[in-house]
């Protein structure tokens, strides 16, 4: 009695293994690759740090950036690099003489990997330092200079969605010659896809 029960088991195993297959053709998964270009806006908020705090104030600034990070879905790790440039007010500037708020143009370089943290392929860590001109309205103690070229370092998540690449970044920039300034920066630019 048990032969027959598990020859008939065996039989409707396989019956169902040959229909799960039959028709079927075997599929293999190919990479494709993210938008690498992107141009939009951006928008943050910024201050001086350290003992260039009292010095600067806090403000706001608005700009542009374009970035190009070539990357496809199956990659963990990409290069990225990335240009922009933003107007901004900062006000409670103790370096404010002429007018109550200080006016500022920064311009930045910078190039940096990106990471996938985790099963998204579509959001990523980076890591950026490059170099930036920062042009100033009014003289800034104690070299007393209005124009200043330094390096900048920033650590954000780029995230795809909507055929845009939306940014954040926590920026500090002047390291090591002019004065400090730490930003955050919200970005959104078009992509290509």
């Amino acid at each position: 009695m048990r032969a027959p029960v598990l020859a008939a088991s065996r039989a409707l195993v396989a019956g169902c293994v040959l229909a799960a297959t039959t028709g079927t053709t075997a599929t293999v998964a190919h990479a494709e690759p993210l938008p690498a270009g992107s141009i939009g806006l951006q928008a943050g908020i910024l201050a001086g740090t350290g003992a260039d705090a009292a010095r600067l104030g806090y403000g706001y600034q608005v700009g542009a950036q374009a970035g190009w990070a070539p990357i496809s879905t199956e990659e963990r790790v990409g290069w990225l690099a990335r240009w922009s440039f933003m107007y901004g007010s900062l006000y409670s500037a103790g370096a404010a003489r002429v007018e109550d708020n200080l006016r500022a143009l920064q311009m930045d370089l910078m190039l940096g990997i990106r990471i996938r943290p985790g099963t998204s392929p579509s959001r990523y860590l980076t890591l950026q330092a490059g170099g930036e001109l920062l042009r100033m309205d009014q003289v800034i103690p104690p070299d007393n200079h209005r124009a200043f070229a330094g390096g900048v370092a920033a650590i954000g998540i780029d995230q795809y969605k909507y055929s845009s690449l939306f940014s954040i970044d926590v920026r500090v920039s002047q390291i090591g010659t002019g004065p400090a300034i730490i930003a955050l920066v919200l970005g959104i630019g078009k992509t290509g896809g």
